[in-house]
């Protein structure tokens, strides 16, 4: 057995589905030994999408992407779809092929110090020397991967030891015990019991959910104890979808893009449960204000993140299912908080926003995304990209019972696509669809030759104004509308784009009846792209 074949074999034994991913030739053994498995194979146009792929494939399937690229270029444009999974928290296998490794750090052609170069954006790396180092290494990466707080770990290869001949007898571990790496999983008991005694005496709680609910797979234990002890919910942008969005107990997304009324609750409360939310700057830019006269409880599984930004009343560290189930077993009788929810109804009410009126021939982007959710399959997967139309698609999109995903901590632009592709992939038989701008769109629409050779069938909303939106608005509130690399010119025509690939087009304006529009677009057996028609001058609030 050579390593790349020992390579295949460990994927096999993780039980690995799909590997997205580019050619090149110091990863071309891999790729020829991927041939004689059951393993899918998914071509990417561009190594970045690879990681972007493979992080919506992980988000769907609650299982570790895998993608592998070539050295050099191919390595390197990997880099900010790693950074992408890193911030989010979400778990990857990236493999990478290297040169010879006689040729290290000699500068020969397509070498690039990929371990050195992802340092700051993995949870670890491995460049491997020893071909029977395979088996072990393999098996510690996807443990580091999908425990504790995840993330993705790197694996680069070098082209010798690809076509090396193992010396010993391939055995892959079935355990896997690291001295330096032991996350925590259970709760400490004594503090839950303190949480539990404070939600019993607190007259204003609320609960603030991150991305690690998701993470965890724990939204249904999250729903049964806000459900039991009446505690409202409000949620950071990658914790959307945890709590459904009509939920009577949940009250919207926090932070600077977040609901007014949302960020209110959370400042009144007397009793924040922080959960597996970092407590970044987008979701809380005053810490300071969430803690003023109140218990704050943070919990969490990776313990860096506890303290780091704010100092909780009591840190809990711990998987999050593992710690509501223990919540609800040792929570021997309901709270009554009806009194604190009847009031953030109010405030909900009260500070509702209204959108200036739309200027003719333009859609409301309000009422296009309240639209598109409702025609929408109640499983249905929406992936939000990054710009104005993300911070819409929070503050709008209905979320039933199916998943929102989008680039929260990193904000990379062109994740939409391929994450959807993915997500698709993870599970063919949910509806996808991938909300984007018109700037971001040009940075992946590569991948619709992906989606036509794999018969991935997506669909794809571009909300067009013309500019780089977010970074238009910006200029207009900071530079007064001093305007500089924002409007896009030059731009192709998306009808026929739609057309080369094969694809249905649909295009909605101020005109248009959207909901039939809408149910058509969605409605229709190919892949297909609908245009809305933004005034380039609308603002996200």
């Amino acid at each position: 057995m050579i390593g790349a074949e020992a390579i295949v074999k460990c994927l096999e034994n993780e039980n690995t589905e799909v590997i997205f991913g580019y050619s090149g030739v110091a990863i071309d053994p891999f790729w020829n030994k991927i041939l004689d498995t059951n393993i899918k194979t998914v071509l990417i146009r561009t190594e970045q999408n690879a990681a972007h792929c493979a992080s919506g494939f992980a988000r769907i399937s609650g299982k570790v992407g895998v993608c592998a690229v070539t050295s050099g270029p191919g390595a390197t444009n990997l880099i900010t779809g790693i950074a992408t999974a890193y911030a989010d928290s979400i778990p990857l296998i990236a493999i990478t092929g290297q040169v010879n490794s006689d040729m290290i750090g000699s500068d020969v052609f397509q070498e690039a110090d990929i371990t050195g170069a992802v340092e700051s954006f993995v949870k670890y790396s491995y460049l491997i020397r020893n071909v029977n180092d395979i088996p072990r290494i393999f098996k510690e990466a996807f443990y580091i991967a999908n425990t504790g707080r995840k993330g993705p770990v790197l694996i680069d290869i070098p082209f010798d030891v690809q076509c090396a001949v193992l010396t010993e007898k391939f055995s892959y571990p079935e355990t896997i015990s690291m001295r330096s790496y032991k996350p925590t999983v259970n709760g400490n008991i004594v503090q839950i019991r303190k949480v539990i005694k404070e939600v019993e005496k607190a007259e204003r709680p609320i609960i603030c959910v991150g991305g690690g609910v998701h993470l965890s797979g724990a939204t249904n234990e999250l729903v049964k104890f806000a459900e039991l002890n009446d505690v409202p919910v409000v949620s950071t942008m990658m914790g959307i979808g945890a709590m459904p969005s009509d939920h009577p107990l949940f009250f919207g997304m926090v932070g600077n893009n977040g609901k007014a009324y949302a960020n209110r609750a959370m400042n009144e409360s007397d009793l924040l449960l922080m959960v597996g939310a970092r407590v970044a700057d987008r979701a809380v830019n005053r810490p300071d204000l969430i803690t003023e006269n109140k218990v704050m409880v943070h919990i969490d599984v990776d313990p860096a993140e506890i303290g780091k930004n704010v100092g909780p009343t009591i840190p809990l560290v711990g998987d999050i299912k593992h710690i509501f189930n223990d919540f609800l077993q040792l929570d021997d009788h309901p709270d009554d908080h009806r009194k604190w929810v009847e009031t953030l109804k109010g405030y909900k009410e009260e500070m509702k926003t209204i959108r200036e009126p739309v200027a003719d021939g333009y859609v409301d982007p309000e009422n296009y995304i309240r639209t598109l959710s409702k025609v929408m399959k109640d499983d249905a997967i929406y992936v939000a990209d990054v710009g104005q139309n993300q911070i819409w698609s929070c503050a709008y999109h209905i979320v039933k019972n199916g998943r929102f995903l989008t680039s929260g901590g990193m904000g990379t632009m062109g994740y939409s696509i391929p994450a959807a592709i993915g997500g698709k992939i993870a599970d063919p038989d949910k509806q996808v669809v991938a909300v984007i701008g018109d700037g971001a769109f040009q940075m992946c629409m590569m991948e619709l030759a992906t989606m036509r050779q794999y018969g991935v069938n997506i669909k794809i909303v571009i909300m067009k104004n013309g500019y780089l939106g977010m970074v238009r608005e910006h200029q207009h509130k900071a530079y007064n509308d001093r305007y500089s690399m924002v409007e896009l010119k030059g731009d192709p025509d998306i009808s026929l784009i739609a057309k080369a690939y094969g694809m249905a087009y649909y295009c909605v304006d101020g005109n248009s009846d959207i909901e039939e529009e809408t149910i058509k677009f969605l409605s229709d057996d190919r892949s297909g792209i609908m245009v809305v028609m933004v005034d380039p001058m609308a603002l996200t609030r």
